[in-house]
């Protein structure tokens, strides 16, 4: 019997988390095990650091070209931070959810607003939540990468990042990284089923009812 491939049109998984939730675990896991899923690759002006590569890690472009092209509406979302533009090209967004492919965003809250004003039918928000604050402050200081007064400022700051969950379709509690990862991937499925992406499904039920 012959295998039944419905096209659908590909999503935008966006993850945000206040630091030290495990988004970015959560992130790689997500890509290894997902290959119908890529991460997003934003354009910016800051100079390209030693080990990046052009177009897998940034699109480097300079500050003339980003301003005009943020003019033109050519990203997605777009912010400035510490002195630099950061943008999502909306057109290779575009193309990948035409091919089915979906497209995972790592980005703030206010990141996730700018994209469900452009594109809320593609757009799928997951919010990872720690278990407790004692729990992140740990995490934070067990990476040995900041300060005292950094992890300070990290915890000060998730207050407010927290406070936002509301505005996000589903809300992970990553406890257990094992778990939290299945949950995605169970978001990730359901919404891979979603009736409104399904674009050949209207014709293929039309050929159900007709005998075909």
């Amino acid at each position: 019997m012959a295998r039944i491939n419905l096209h659908r049109r590909g999503l935008m998984l966006v993850l945000s988390s206040p630091s030290g939730a495990g988004k970015t675990t959560l992130s790689r896991s997500l890509l290894a095990s997902e290959p119908d899923l890529a991460m997003s690759v934003s354009a910016t002006t800051r100079p390209m650091r030693p080990g990046e590569v052009e177009g897998r890690d940034y699109f480097f472009i300079s500050e003339a070209e980003f301003i005009a092209r943020r003019d033109r509406h050519e990203f997605l979302e777009h912010a400035q931070v510490f002195g630099n533009y950061y943008g999502t090209p909306a057109n290779m967004v575009e193309q990948a959810l035409n091919n089915s492919r979906d497209v995972l965003f790592d980005i703030d809250w206010q990141g996730t607003q700018q994209l469900k004003a452009r594109a809320r039918e593609d757009l799928v928000s997951v919010f990872i939540l720690p278990p407790s604050r004692s729990e992140l402050h740990e995490r934070l200081t067990g990476r040995a990468q900041d300060s005292a007064e950094i992890v300070a400022a990290r915890m000060a700051k998730a207050s407010d990042e927290m406070s936002h969950w509301p505005e996000y379709d589903y809300l992970v509690v990553n406890e257990d990284v094992d778990t939290a990862h299945a949950q995605l991937r169970a978001i990730l499925t359901a919404e891979r089923l979603r009736r409104e992406r399904q674009t050949d499904l209207p014709e293929f039920v039309k050929q159900l009812q007709a005998g075909g």
